[in-house]
């Protein structure tokens, strides 16, 4: 019994010193070796920081491309999701009237061709990116708007697809922000 009591007591201490004193410190220097020293990985243009790489926001005009939908208003104080699912008849009001807001601002598409991450919300309301076939589904609006040939705008969402990591983990996905003001710097 002395035995048992003595190697609980040897593991407590080691795990109060790797949980308590290493792994705070461990993140506390972390992140200043991280991009952006901690403090986000801001996105620049013209020397004026427009975003940040990781935190979703809203692009409502037409000649931009627009993100997943966020149920936080992209507000990074309160991340989180509606909790509304399938079977909410006010959830399905909401993702019906941004299935017809998609539809009316892009006539060209069928619903059938529209990706559930353009007409639902992420678990964090704060989803940076989008789908391939997200981004794709608006390349002719934004073509149109911006007077843009659809193979320049389709060239734009390549060079900006970001692929899984390793060649597997995860899907193929596009930032949006860094997506737009790479159409934005387009027109310089």
């Amino acid at each position: 019994m002395k035995k048992y009591l003595i190697q609980s007591i040897r593991l407590t201490v080691v795990l109060i010193i790797l949980l308590c004193v290493a792994y705070p410190l461990f993140v506390a220097f972390a992140g200043g070796f991280a991009k952006g020293k901690g403090g986000g990985e801001k996105v620049l243009r013209n020397g004026k920081v427009v975003g940040y790489a990781l935190l979703g926001q809203s692009f409502t005009k037409p000649q931009y491309f627009w993100g997943r939908p966020s149920a936080v208003n992209y507000n990074a104080a309160g991340s989180a999701g509606s909790n509304k699912g399938p079977s909410n008849a006010e959830y399905l009001a909401v993702v019906q009237g941004r299935v017809d807001t998609l539809l009316k601002y892009n006539p060209s598409l069928k619903k059938t061709d529209i990706p559930a991450d353009m007409v639902t919300a992420s678990g964090s309301g704060l989803d940076p990116d989008i789908s391939v076939d997200g981004a794709i589904i608006q390349i002719k609006r934004v073509a149109a708007y911006r007077k843009l040939d659809e193979r320049t705008v389709a060239k734009l969402i390549v060079e900006n697809t970001q692929h899984p990591f390793l060649g597997m983990f995860g899907p193929s996905k596009v930032n949006v922000l860094a997506l737009n003001v790479a159409l934005d710097d387009l027109k310089k």
